[in-house]
């Protein structure tokens, strides 16, 4: 199909589906523009289009004017209907129609009771009368088999296919009662938790459909229905009618997209469906769709309104997909209308400001990296993103990050090409006017040099040569590593800890990675919440050397899990190098939350009083920041009380018992309750008073540090989160309870 008559089908099925004619006229207006012939073929088209079902009528008629008797009873009935779908009472196979209860552009879908081989109720779809085109079966076959193909609990089930007495093709499929979930949630008021472990699910059927090497293309809320099992809600994806095969065709007959024509719903349709430049459309392009459908989740909206796109035209809808950046989650919130905006809170169980501090910052990046327009950038699986969320609903670091200034610059180039195109013009000239002006002197250079550089030349691909044949069995050695690593990474993902531990053993990583610093960080809490110190502090201290690439928040949390994990297993390491690595990396910052939590890392073990006065610049940065704690932040008394419980383990150790005294108070006087942070402030005030004689204050604080940490405890830990303190939290306050107890309450000695 040539571009013209593409063009004229696009505006044409963009103007018929807008039922107001000063709609319909705005918009002819902006997509015809001057072209007088392109409007006037298309309002042809809508002429004719208003008089379909009278053509239907007379071409039934004259069908039954040219037959003596109709060639069989269902035959006569198809006649008899004309392009009417079936009614009720009427039987398709083992199947009897009960009523309509849906309608898509080739197919109807009706709710049916099966007799054999048992009774119930199903869904059964049959392509409508006069759409039985080659394209339009090819289309119903594919849905069929992609959904054929899967077995997943969040994807409605196939039972059964076959054809009408007429050729018609049909398939049964479970019955899905429910409602789309995007209506589910509003109704339900459910908040942002809830929403976004039903997400979860619906990102593991993606991603199961996608295993199987199918592409869903039209992911969107009426795609999905909600409906309750024992009464929890369970998500239903359906329809897989514009589905694509990644690895196999999904039916004997082809289905041809032309180019230049959308395929799927413009609002949730990713950048390469929109392009035109033929782009293969790959997983990716369904995790666009998601984050789409998690922005409209968290929000209330999609990141482009699609009635604005529907009416800006055809050019201009594919130029908004492909060009404009969407506004982040959060920010759409702040700018609604008020009425809106609490309209939208109370659907989510949320006063306004608290849900857009709920959304800003981790869902924000999370949806921006699956809305980005270069899918390299998107997550790779749907999994990926559930991971994501999952880790944000658990209160770790999330893979989303902000774009880089790199990332920026590209997309600045992008918006402003003429200005760009004009300055490298300008640029390629000059350097091309001072090449010919040297060119001369070059040339003669170059004539020297020549018979040198092709010696230097065959040299440097003899030493290349040698050294590929010499690195071979090293490359194959890294990919049979970087494989075990990979599966292991899959292996965590499905909470299967000690085979994915297993395979870190066989292949460790090697190179700065997020997510293979991720996977260790996670086989690492596994094993300290197990008891097994040694294995966790081997798996932390890998992890410090491959992650080169998270902030310091996270960075500084790895040292704390590994410092505990050495003390805990008996290793001198904490002693030496992992001081050094810790102090090497973070002695220069400036920032009070990094500076606290290097000091307690190091003090976390007696060290030498010279390791103690090493830390004095570092225990300055975290007094001041302590200092100048801005009242109005709601986070500042949260790091001023772990600052404290470090600056009064640093007095301690320097001798200054009154001062360490004084920071473990300011602790415990902090409102915001912690409770292993202050436990660990009760021992340290029992440390300082046994050291100034002050022995019942000194046994008195013991006993409510040990209280504290022994009923937390109980012979378990949890993983914890930053609000309520985390593992390794408790098992510092652990280790320094243990040095108290030997200080103040030393066992008693044996008699000769």
């Amino acid at each position: 199909m040539d571009d013209t008559l593409s063009r004229e089908e696009e505006v044409f099925d963009a103007a018929r589906q807008l039922t107001d004619p000063a709609q319909r006229e705005e918009f002819l207006e902006r997509a015809c523009d001057q072209d007088a012939s392109l409007r006037e073929r298309v309002e042809k088209l809508l002429s004719i289009h208003g008089h379909a079902d009278e053509l239907f009528t007379e071409c039934i008629s004259a069908l039954r004017s040219s037959a003596d008797t109709p060639e069989s009873p269902a035959a006569a009935a198809d006649l008899a209907h004309g392009s009417e779908e079936e009614q009720p009472g009427a039987r398709i196979g083992h199947y009897q129609i009960l009523q309509k209860i849906g309608e898509g552009g080739c197919g109807a879908v009706y709710l049916a009771e099966q007799e054999k081989p048992m009774r119930r109720l199903v869904a059964l779809k049959v392509i409508k009368l006069g759409m039985d085109t080659r394209a339009v079966i090819a289309r119903f076959d594919a849905e069929r088999q992609a959904l054929a193909m899967m077995d997943h609990p969040n994807i409605a089930k196939v039972l059964d296919a076959g054809a009408t007495h007429t050729g018609r093709p049909y398939f049964v499929m479970e019955l899905v009662r429910g409602t789309r979930i995007t209506d589910y949630c509003d109704q339900n008021q459910l908040d942002t938790r809830h929403r976004l472990e039903l997400f979860i699910q619906i990102c593991h059927a993606i991603q199961h459909a996608h295993q199987k090497g199918i592409i869903h293309r039209d992911i969107k809320p009426s795609n999905i229905i909600v409906t309750l099992h024992d009464g929890l809600p369970v998500p239903k994806v359906i329809d897989f009618g514009i589905a694509k095969a990644t690895e196999a065709p999904l039916t004997d007959k082809t289905l041809l997209t032309t180019q230049n024509r959308f395929i799927g719903t413009p609002a949730y349709m990713s950048p390469e469906q929109a392009g035109t430049g033929g782009l293969d459309i790959d997983t990716r392009s369904d995790i666009y769709s998601l984050g789409v459908l998690l922005y409209e989740l968290l929000t209330g909206k999609t990141p482009f309104d699609p009635k604005t796109l529907v009416r800006s035209g055809v050019d201009e809808m594919r130029r908004t997909l492909l060009e404009e950046e969407p506004q982040r989650p959060s920010a759409m919130l702040t700018v609604l209308p008020g009425n809106d905006l609490t309209t939208t809170a109370v659907r989510r169980h949320a006063e306004p400001p608290r849900l857009i501090a709920l959304i800003r910052g981790d869902l924000d990046w999370i949806v921006m990296k699956a809305l980005e327009k270069e899918r390299a950038r998107r997550y790779e699986t749907a999994n990926g993103l559930a991971m994501d969320i999952q880790r944000h609903l658990s209160n770790e670091p999330v893979m989303a990050r902000p774009p880089s200034r790199v990332y920026r610059l590209q997309k600045l180039v992008r918006r402003n090409k003429v200005v760009f195109v004009a300055a490298a013009a300008v640029a390629a000239a000059l350097i091309a006017g001072l090449g010919a002006s040297t060119w001369l002197f070059f040339k003669e250079r170059e004539a020297r040099q020549r018979a040198v550089a092709a010696e230097l030349q065959q040299t440097r691909l003899a030493q290349e040569a040698e050294l590929a044949r010499s690195n071979e069995a090293e490359l194959r050695r890294q990919a049979e590593a970087r494989e075990r690593i990979t599966q292991a990474e899959v292996l965590v993902s499905q909470g299967r800890f000690e085979e994915a531990d297993a395979m870190i053993g066989q292949a460790s990583p090697t190179e700065s990675s997020v997510e293979d610093a991720a996977l260790l960080r996670s086989l690492g809490d596994w094993h300290a919440l197990e008891g097994r110190w040694t294995l966790a502090a081997a798996r932390f201290d890998l992890l410090l050397q491959v992650n080169q690439l998270d902030g310091w928040d996270v960075s500084t949390l790895d040292f704390l899990r590994c410092g505990v994990c050495l003390v805990e297993s008996g290793g001198g390491g904490h002693d030496n190098r992992f001081r050094q690595a810790a102090l090497s990396r973070f002695a220069a910052t400036s920032n009070g939350v990094v500076a606290e939590r290097i000091v307690k890392i190091c003090l976390l073990s007696s060290p030498r009083q010279s390791v103690v006065e090493s830390l004095a610049p570092l225990a300055r940065v975290a007094g001041e920041s302590f200092a100048a704690a801005d009242t109005h932040d709601p986070d500042a008394p949260f790091r001023a009380a772990w600052a404290s419980v470090s600056l009064a383990l640093w007095e301690y150790r320097r001798g200054h018992y009154a001062r360490s005294i004084e920071w473990a108070r300011s602790c415990l006087a902090c409102p915001e309750f912690n409770a292993p942070r202050a436990a660990a402030a009760h021992v340290e005030l029992a440390m300082a008073f046994s050291q100034t004689s002050a022995r019942d204050d000194a046994l008195k604080e013991l006993s409510l540090g040990r209280q504290s940490i022994e009923d937390q405890s109980n012979g378990a830990l949890e993983p914890g989160s930053a609000t309520q303190g985390f593992w390794f939290d408790w098992v510092f306050a652990r280790i320094l309870l243990r040095e108290a107890t030997g200080l103040i309450a030393p066992p008693p000695s044996l008699s000769p």
